[in-house]
């Protein structure tokens, strides 16, 4: 007890108080607060919810309103701070966004405060020159839903981004050089700190070739040890890595979103922390879609936190940093992720001049967005069966086999869809005002399918497709050419439409997990010299999810894009009722 009075004693005299760290942290220490998030999409209306944890209850989470009033009162509560993001701030996104070229989502970022951001890999779904006008501003080809700050309340014409966006690990082939700055440094009571943005080096499996066309993906870690060395030697000792890339925890149902159940064990951004130089103080984290705070291992088995923000501003993660003004060092972090909840009670207030521009995108593309397009007498949704494959994903397969079987428009038999490019599902109910239940809009179709990729027909052998199956699952190097990077975890498994069934097995060998007598199509089986036409979209048809197997495609014939073919699909079938998934099938 006398201790614990000295304790409070000296606490008192000294201005100091104990760290979690252990260290001493001193009444002229900095603090420093870092906001962070991920993978928004584009999402500005309120999109969903979400919880704590399994325990938790569900609450209605997001919206750019109310995330931007949770970064205001973050702000607030630390004078020193500074709102960052790990990459995929635009593309894959709703109509609202999609609609004026993610425009209003930069725009509303500005306005959020954000000034330091990675690149993502959908940040080149429209190619580089669309990616700098991002950045630099000015109005898109599309003359009618670009610079629209007449009507909208922003500038006119369109401002571009006020942040910046960071990219070390990209580089333009015929320079040499990145195509944005690889790191930005902030400066804060003279400690400087940098912030080095990178995305994931298999980009360009995840794009279509022609928006990574002429530049190269450099390895993640080497790049940032790289750049942490040349900082060093500035004197600059607080880093930290926006990085596009992450993992998961490994707990079935919903996870804690501050946990880190398996320490990302086996994920993509384990082995870069791993590897990642000591001057790197932290690693804001993406790509995956999950909400974790972890402590991993650097390369000097020093524990730095990695976090993660999960998606569409559904949370923000606020991270403490306490730096000795001294040695200009980080004495102390402690991270948490916050639910943008949407309601005063947590002492938030929404930005009502953000809504406002929101509300009037949507407006302009409310005669598009809600327009009925059909009727479903359930929900599609991407819940996964045990074999990898769910409703929608076979709703849309069924889609692009119609739209491309006719004898004039590819002659398929068999059509393959990516769980990838399905970004979100179909509810009974649209939401939209005015619309009953049940009654299916044009705006929720274009978010599931907001890529605009065109259906190519080719023909592949019965050998190609069981070589392509396979290649779905972690471990199988089949076809794979020099340079080609072999199928990331987890696996990816294709969506196929009625007629095409296989069955694979999870405890066979790499590249003879699937059955190939079960392959069949319409009930016959799939010979390997036989000749099958065969549509996917435009993305696999050129290797992308690193199924390489179907660049080998002959014949190919392009048909209309996926969210036509889907839309054609809901006219001519009033009340779609979705199925039990059954086209693929587990070994027992």
């Amino acid at each position: 007890m006398r201790l614990r009075r000295l304790v409070c004693v000296l606490t008192l005299l000294l201005g100091i108080s104990i760290a979690g760290s252990g260290r001493p942290v001193h009444a002229d220490d900095l603090k420093l607060r870092i906001i962070s998030f991920n993978d928004f999409h584009g999402n500005l209306r309120f999109p969903g919810k979400s919880r704590v944890s399994a325990a938790s209850p569900l609450v209605d989470v997001g919206g750019a309103d109310y995330f931007a009033g949770y970064v205001q009162q973050m702000k607030r509560e630390s004078p020193y701070n500074v709102v960052v993001a790990a990459g995929d701030l635009i593309g894959a996104s709703p109509l609202v966004s999609g609609l004026f070229h993610d425009e209003d989502t930069i725009e509303i970022m500005n306005r959020v405060g954000l000034e330091f951001t990675s690149v993502g890999n959908h940040e080149f779904d429209h190619g580089r020159r669309e990616l700098l006008r991002m950045q630099s501003g000015g109005c898109s080809a599309d003359k009618k839903t670009t610079c629209l700050g007449a009507v909208t309340g922003t500038r006119v014409p369109f401002e571009g981004a006020k942040f910046k966006y960071l990219a070390a690990n990209v580089i333009d082939t015929a320079t040499g050089k990145p195509v944005f700055p690889a790191y930005a440094v902030k400066s804060y009571r003279g400690v400087k700190v940098a912030f080095i943005g990178v995305v994931l080096k298999e980009t360009p499996t995840m794009v279509s070739g022609k928006g990574v066309a002429g530049l190269r993906f450099s390895e993640e870690s080497e790049t940032i040890n790289t750049i942490a060395r040349q900082l060093r030697k500035k004197g600059i000792k607080i880093i930290v890595v926006l990085i596009h890339q992450g993992g998961r925890q490994t707990t079935s149902g919903a996870p804690d979103i501050n946990a880190c159940e398996g320490g990302l064990a086996g994920t993509a951004i384990e082995p870069i922390v791993g590897k990642l130089d000591d001057s790197v103080s932290l690693v804001i984290s993406g790509h995956t879609h999950q909400a974790y705070i972890c402590q991993l291992p650097n390369s000097a088995g020093r524990k730095i936190y990695v976090t993660s923000a999960a998606l569409y501003g559904r949370l923000l993660t606020q991270i403490d940093l306490t730096i000795d003004r001294k040695t200009k060092s980080v004495t102390g972090v402690t991270a948490r992720n916050v639910l943008v909840e949407r309601t005063t009670s947590a002492g938030v207030t929404p930005d009502p001049a953000i809504q406002k521009i929101v509300d009037q995108y949507a407006v302009l593309a409310a005669p598009i967005a809600d327009r009925v397009v059909g009727t479903i007498t359930g929900p599609f949704t991407k819940t996964l069966t045990a074999a990898g494959e769910n409703a929608l994903g076979d709703l849309i397969a069924d889609a692009q086999l119609a739209a491309t079987s006719g004898p004039d428009s590819g002659g398929a038999v068999a059509a393959l869809m990516n769980e990838g490019g399905i970004r979100t599902e179909i509810p009974l109910d649209s939401g939209a005002k005015g619309v009953p239940e049940g009654q299916v809009t044009y705006g929720e179709l274009f978010t599931v399918q907001p890529f605009a990729n065109t259906l190519v027909t080719m023909s592949l052998t019965g050998a190609q497709i069981k070589t392509l199956l396979e290649t779905q699952f972690t471990g199988c190097l089949l076809g794979l050419a020099p340079g080609e990077l072999p199928n990331p975890t987890p696996d990816r498994v294709l969506h196929p439409s009625e007629g095409f069934t296989y069955t694979w097995n999870p405890k066979g060998p790499n590249c003879e997990k699937v059955d190939a007598a079960s392959i069949k199509i319409n009930g016959v089986r799939v010979e390997p010299a036989a000749s099958y036409r065969i549509t996917v979209n435009n993305f696999l048809a050129d290797g992308g999810e690193q199924l390489y197997t179907l660049k080998q495609g002959t014949d190919r014939v392009s048909g209309p894009v996926d969210l036509d073919a889907l839309v054609s699909y809901f006219a001519k079938h009033p009340s779609l009722a979705p199925a039990e998934p059954h086209r693929i099938r587990v070994a027992p």
